[in-house]
C-alpha cells in the first residue's frame, strides 16, 4: 500500500494507492473519492458488541468502519476527517499501539484492532466528552488533528502536562492521570478543565487548536450575526 498525504498542514486528504486485494479501513462518512473498481462493505470495530454499542451510546462514535478494497486491479481512495487539520501516519506493532482520541482517527490497515480504551472512564480521561481508541496490532493508524500537529518524545520518567482537548494521542507505553486544572476557582473561571499528565516513556500527539473552544467562538459568531439581522 501506497499513501500520500496532500494539502498539508491545513487542509489535509489522505490518498491512498491500493494493489489488487489490498485494503484500508477508514471511519464512516471519510471517503472523499475512490476508484470504480473499489468494492466497500463494513465491517465492526474490533471490540465485543457490547463494547461497542457502549462506544455508540456513550461516545457518538460509529461502531462501524468501512473497508475499501481493491478489486480487478489497482484502486485509488481519497479519505478526510471533519476538522480542518493535518493528518499524521502513525507506525503500529506488536508492544507499541496507541490510544487515540476518537475524534482523530481516519484509517487504518485491516491488521490493527481498534478497541475502547475502558479504564479511561475510572481514571477519568472521558470528562466533557473525550472518549478515546486504543489502537494495537500492526500496520498504519492514520489520526486527524484540529490545527496543526505538535510531536512531543518523552524519555522514561519524563512528564507532559496536556490540555484534555489538546491530546490526540499517546503510545501505550505512557501512563497517564487525569486530574482537575488548578482548583475549582480555576477550573470553573479560568477557561480550563480537565488536563492529563503523560509520563513516558514514549509520544505525544497534541492538536494545537481547541474544538471546544472553536465551537464556542462560532456559536458566539452565529449569535453576533443573528442579532445584527434582526
Amino acid at each position: 500500500m501506497r499513501f500520500e498525504i496532500k494539502h498539508r498542514p491545513s487542509y489535509s486528504l489522505l490518498e491512498v494507492g491500493l494493489e489488487q486485494g489490498e485494503a484500508i479501513r477508514a471511519e464512516a462518512g471519510a471517503m472523499t473519492y475512490m476508484s470504480p473498481n473499489i468494492q466497500v462493505k463494513t465491517v465492526m470495530r474490533e471490540a465485543s458488541f457490547i463494547q461497542s454499542l457502549g462506544l455508540k451510546i456513550l461516545g457518538g462514535q460509529s461502531f462501524f468502519v468501512n473497508e475499501y478494497m481493491a478489486s480487478g486491479g489497482t484502486g485509488l481512495v481519497g479519505l478526510v476527517s471533519a476538522p480542518l487539520g493535518d493528518i499524521a501516519r502513525l507506525e503500529v506493532r506488536p508492544g507499541l499501539g496507541y490510544i487515540v482520541q476518537k475524534a482523530a482517527y481516519v484509517a487504518s490497515t485491516p491488521k490493527i484492532d481498534l478497541d475502547i480504551k475502558w479504564q479511561g472512564f475510572t481514571r477519568g480521561l472521558f470528562g466533557q466528552g473525550l472518549f478515546m481508541l486504543r489502537a494495537t496490532g500492526s500496520g498504519d493508524l492514520f489520526i486527524n488533528t484540529f490545527g496543526a500537529l505538535e510531536k512531543k518524545t518523552l524519555a522514561a520518567g519524563e512528564e507532559l502536562i496536556v490540555d484534555n482537548f489538546h491530546l490526540a494521542a499517546f503510545s501505550e507505553t505512557c501512563t497517564y492521570q487525569v486530574s482537575k486544572f488548578g482548583g475549582l476557582k480555576s477550573t470553573l473561571l479560568g477557561g480550563e478543565g480537565l488536563v492529563v499528565r503523560v509520563r513516558g516513556p514514549g509520544e505525544i500527539y497534541i492538536q494545537t487548536k481547541n474544538p471546544a473552544e472553536f465551537a464556542e467562538w462560532l456559536w458566539s459568531l452565529l449569535a453576533y450575526t443573528q442579532s445584527r439581522s434582526r
